[in-house]
């Protein structure tokens, strides 16, 4: 199926932050290939990332995880705005981060994404799928890589359960998580399993409307900046499970 894209819109600012300058001409050469992208900024590591304002600027950030200088998860953290506690969400400011890692089961990929990062790819991710990737994490209303993104989450969900079992964070997400309505918890276990809203509707028998207003609202209960960091939360708090 091919995605459609609407050209007539703005294009879409992509920031690429990698130590690796062949690397970054790559991406550069493919996201400018798109008449709905552009790339507006680069940069060698994490601290220069952090110091521009083109990279501040832009709509997506492609942030490599390993970097000189600062990482891809502390870079994250500076571009985003701090963590608010768990009620309605603030209106997004800062790019939305797509971290870059080279294989699936990466704990430092789970760090990004739980310092706000909207997902990650595989650098040898296929090239359709690092575009709608930018895409996707732009609409804000899909998981990046459903597939490796709930792969990594499963391997993690131990690990996320034990170590926040008893910390002030885990407390507010629980209570977030238990003022969901019954068919909020039921959106949010399937946003968690990397259904679209399609999917959802069709799972349900609701329209996608619908779906979506469910969707927003399980978003403004737990105060997560997008969908995969509701599904962390998801996954934190037991919703989800491997």
């Amino acid at each position: 199926m091919t995605e459609t894209v609407n050209h007539q819109q703005d294009p879409i600012r992509v920031a690429l932050v990698d130590d690796q300058q062949l690397v970054r001409s790559g991406l550069a050469m493919l996201v400018n290939s798109q008449p709905d992208l552009t790339v507006v900024a680069e940069a060698s590591n994490g601290r220069d990332a952090v110091a521009s304002p083109a990279v501040r600027g832009a709509d997506v950030v492609l942030m490599d995880i390993r970097m000189p200088e600062m990482d891809g998860i502390a870079a994250t953290r500076a571009l985003l705005p701090e963590e608010h506690d768990a009620g309605p969400a603030p209106a997004a400011v800062g790019p939305r981060v797509v971290v870059l890692t080279t294989f699936d089961l990466d704990e430092y990929a789970l760090e990004a994404i739980e310092a706000g990062a909207s997902g990650f790819l595989l650098k040898d991710a296929p090239p359709e799928e690092l575009l709608a990737a930018i895409r996707t994490v732009h609409r804000g209303d899909a998981v990046i890589a459903p597939s490796t993104t709930r792969r990594l989450l499963d391997h993690m969900a131990p690990t996320l359960r034990r170590e926040n079992a008893a910390d002030q964070r885990w407390q507010r997400e629980s209570a977030a998580v238990d003022s969901l309505t019954p068919r909020e918890r039921e959106v949010l276990g399937l946003m968690a399993r990397g259904d679209s809203n399609q999917e959802i509707a069709a799972g349900l028998f609701l329209s996608e409307a619908t779906v979506k207003t469910h969707v927003g609202r399980v978003l403004a209960k737990l105060g997560a900046r997008d969908r995969v960091q509701a599904v962390v939360t998801a996954y934190r708090t037991g919703i989800a499970q491997p």
